[in-house]
């Protein structure tokens, strides 16, 4: 038997208090169970709170929804007519919600992502052409210059960077590689020349040197310890530049093992300098890292070069030349 106590609103007497759209659901819910109390399992409420919402609803119609019954209640000709308006509309808050949901968990928008130019042009289009393919709903930003965005102040979104400590308040990253940097020359120039095998031999040899003024540095330190800048013959403005001087064959030139060791027209001439190891890092900033479109680039890229790092040639397998 009911228990409901809710005044029952006369025919017509609307009040103008804006529609509460949860008042949907306890109706759906009366006019499927047939009772405020069977509602009132369904919705985990009192039967008395279906009761007085209900009530309150039909106030704010205007309209007798229900006839209240010993039985339980019934719907009424303007609560029959009502109830495929309200279905529809529970079914679009549904449809709304599972919107919702997938447009937060979707990766959609656009993510800027910086890198130096050498790495930019060589080893990440190929990623980037498989992220689009795996999120077609990311556009990404393509920014590669040698200078150092600002993640925290909003200059960039993600980074590639090489550095031996990954220190910057603020930013959350993962170490995808190791990247040393070593000398090269092409396989035209080796069969040419004969590929020089130690310092005294390089000597002999044309040095490309330059790269631009973040490169530039750590390259000629790398050549003064080798007592090597003496033969510089040429100065590259960029790390592209350096890369196309050397693949033209006109002379050796330090470049990133990442990248060098996987053109197959080149060939190292020494190993790296024990200890010269520089850490690549995939990075963005701390309020960025659970956005989903940072989120998808981050997972994407790091799985990516991270496969690269560990599917890097032996030297025996291509580095050096006959």
């Amino acid at each position: 038997m009911q228990n409901d106590r809710a005044p029952v609103p006369a025919q017509g007497e609307a009040v103008s208090t804006p529609l509460d759209w949860d008042d949907l659901r306890y109706f759906l819910a009366v006019a499927r169970s047939g009772s405020t109390l069977g509602a009132g399992r369904t919705l985990r409420v009192s039967q008395t709170t279906v009761a007085r919402r209900v009530a309150t609803f039909e106030q704010r119609l205007g309209l007798v929804l229900f006839e209240r019954r010993q039985a339980g209640y019934a719907l009424t000709p303007a609560g029959e007519a009502l109830l495929p308006e309200a279905e529809a509309m529970e079914g679009a808050a549904a449809a709304f919600a599972e919107a919702a949901g997938a447009q937060s968990r979707e990766a959609r928008g656009t993510v800027c992502f910086t890198t130096l130019e050498l790495y930019g042009v060589t080893i990440i289009p190929p990623i980037l052409k498989e992220l689009h393919d795996a999120h077609p709903g990311l556009v990404i930003e393509l920014d590669l210059t040698d200078n150092r965005r600002d993640l925290a102040a909003g200059e960039a979104d993600v980074a590639l960077r090489a550095e031996q400590v990954s220190s910057d308040l603020g930013l959350v990253g993962r170490r995808v590689g190791t990247d040393s940097w070593t000398l090269y020359c092409s396989r035209d120039y080796a069969a040419a020349h004969a590929r020089p095998h130690n310092a005294a031999e390089l000597r002999e040899h044309p040095i490309i040197g330059g790269g631009g003024e973040k490169i530039w540095p750590r390259y000629r330190a790398w050549l003064q310890r080798l007592r090597l800048e003496s033969a510089v013959t040429m100065q590259a403005s960029s790390g592209t530049g350096l890369l196309a001087a050397v693949r033209a064959g006109a002379g050796l030139a330090v470049l990133p093992s990442f990248v060098a060791d996987r053109d197959p027209d080149l060939v190292r001439c020494l190993e790296p300098i024990a200890g010269d190891e520089y850490g690549l890092w995939l990075m963005t900033h701390e309020r960025l890292r659970h956005t989903p479109r940072i989120r998808a680039v981050m997972d994407f890229l790091a799985a990516a070069l991270t496969r690269l790092a560990r599917d890097a040639q032996a030297p025996s397998e291509g580095r050096w030349a006959a």
